[in-house]
């Protein structure tokens, strides 16, 4: 194995993942001269979801230093806009948001640690 290259098992996932955002998380656009323009620096919102723009060719609000981009939906703008990750810090994991799926007799509603706990909605 090359120097410097580690199994994923011996990797220390809180701490790849300390600085990632997830899906549902309230999250809080940090302030750069872009974000203050579009009037959107220091606002809050929710992680709706991600991508590559490469692939999906999204108008991205900051400079990418990955190919990878946040969706962050405002809920007083109604609107979402996609961000460098970099621009997205995590305020708390939105316990208490439930999700469901169309058809399906299950909610999910997310725990204060980031996880969710499956639930049926018949009650």
């Amino acid at each position: 194995m090359a120097a410097g290259i580690r199994p994923i098992a011996d990797i220390d996932d809180s701490v790849m993942f300390e600085c990632m955002t997830g899906f549902a998380d309230r999250v809080r656009i940090k302030r750069t001269e872009e974000t203050e323009r579009l009037g959107l620096a220091g606002r809050e919102g929710q992680v709706f979801g991600y991508t590559t723009p490469s692939v999906t060719d999204v108008a991205v609000v900051g400079i990418l230093a990955d190919d990878y981009a946040v969706n962050v939906h405002f809920d007083e703008l109604a609107e979402g806009f996609w961000f460098a990750d970099h621009l997205v810090e995590q305020i708390d994991h939105a316990p208490r948001t439930v999700i469901s799926l169309e058809g399906q007799d299950t909610e999910w509603v997310r725990l204060p640690n980031g996880e969710w706990q499956e639930k049926s909605s018949l009650g």
